[in-house]
C-alpha cells in the first residue's frame, strides 16, 4: 500500500486524506447514489420534510440525500469536505433544474449560521466521522428551534450482506486476506446500535428522538461487476484493503462474485443484498 492508502485504513475514513473520497467521487455517483433513493425518502418523511422547508445535508457526498429532499420540493444546501462530490451533486442539481446549491465544507465545523435550516440530515455520512458527537452538535446549531435532525447509519454489521459477499469472494481468491480488522470496527458502525444512537442524538441537544429500525437498504445487482462498483465506489476503505491485488486476482474475485450473484438470483432477477438501517430523528 502507499503512504496515503496505509493512512486511511488505519485511521478510518474521514481521518484519510480528502483526496481518497475525490478519488471515488466518479464511482460512487454513477454506482451508489442512485441506489440511495428509497431510503433517504424514507427517512425524509420520518423527519416531516415538507415542500419549502429549508434543508441542509451534512456529509452529502453527491446528494443520495439532497436530491431527493430537493425532488420534495425543498430548497436544498449540500455540503461536503470533497470537493469533486460537490461538483457531481452541483451539475446533477443543475441538470435536473433543482434548487439546490452544492458547498465543499467540513461537518465539524460547519460554516453557516445558528437556528437556519427546518431539516437537517444526513445519509451515510455523518455515521461515519471520528468526531461524531462533534458533528451532531453541529448539525443542531444550525437548525432552527422546533426543527428537525436525520441521521440514517447502518445496524448490526453481522447482517450487512454485500461487505460479507464482498469478503468471502476475496478470501476465495486470496485466501489470507483477513478483511476490515475486526478488533477496531469501521466507523460507519459507530451507532449500529440503535441505543447508542438515540444516546448521542439526545447529547448532541435534541428532543423527542427516535430510532427507527424497520427498513432495509437493498441492493439489488445481477453481475459481480456491480457489485464491486458498489463496494469500491462506496468509501474508500475497500480499495484501500485490495490495493496490492494484481489484475488478474481483481478479475478472479469479480468471478466468483458472478457466481455467488447468480447463486442469488431468482427467475432471472437480480440478486438482493440486504443491510440493517437505524433511522433517528430528533427535535430541537
Amino acid at each position: 500500500m502507499t503512504d496515503l492508502e496505509q493512512e486511511t485504513v488505519q485511521h478510518g475514513e474521514h481521518g484519510a486524506r480528502v483526496e481518497a473520497w475525490d478519488a471515488i467521487a466518479a464511482l460512487y455517483d454513477r454506482h451508489v447514489a442512485p441506489g440511495e433513493a428509497d431510503l433517504a425518502t424514507a427517512g425524509l418523511r420520518l423527519a416531516r420534510l415538507q415542500a419549502g422547508d429549508t434543508f441542509l445535508d451534512v456529509a452529502a457526498g453527491p446528494g443520495g440525500l439532497s436530491l431527493p429532499a430537493a425532488l420534495l420540493g425543498a430548497k436544498v444546501l449540500a455540503t461536503d469536505w470533497s470537493p469533486k462530490m460537490i461538483e457531481h451533486f452541483n451539475a446533477r442539481a443543475v441538470a435536473e433544474g433543482l434548487d439546490a446549491e452544492g458547498r465543499v465544507m467540513e461537518c465539524h465545523a460547519l460554516d453557516l449560521p445558528d437556528d437556519h435550516y427546518d431539516v437537517t440530515g444526513s445519509l451515510f455520512g455523518v455515521m461515519l466521522v471520528p468526531d461524531q458527537p462533534g458533528a451532531l452538535r453541529e448539525m443542531v446549531r444550525v437548525t432552527k428551534p422546533g426543527g428537525r435532525v436525520l441521521l440514517i447509519a447502518y445496524g448490526d454489521p453481522a447482517e450487512f450482506e454485500a461487505l460479507h459477499v464482498f469478503v468471502s469472494a476475496v478470501q476465495a481468491v486470496v485466501p489470507g486476506f483477513e478483511g476490515p480488522p475486526e478488533d477496531e470496527p469501521l466507523l460507519e458502525f459507530q451507532v449500529a446500535d440503535p441505543d447508542v444512537m438515540q444516546q448521542r442524538l439526545v447529547n448532541a441537544g435534541l428532543r423527542n428522538v427516535i430510532v427507527d429500525t424497520s427498513n432495509q437498504e437493498r441492493l439489488a445487482v445481477r453481475t459481480g461487476q456491480q457489485l464491486w462498483d458498489w463496494i469500491i465506489g462506496g468509501n474508500p476503505i475497500p480499495g484501500m484493503l485490495v490495493a496490492d491485488l494484481t489484475d488478474g486476482q481483481r478479475a478472479d474475485i469479480i468471478g466468483v462474485l458472478d457466481g455467488m450473484v447468480r447463486e442469488r438470483s431468482a427467475a432471472n432477477g437480480p440478486a438482493v443484498l440486504t443491510a440493517p438501517l437505524n433511522i433517528g430523528v430528533g427535535t430541537k
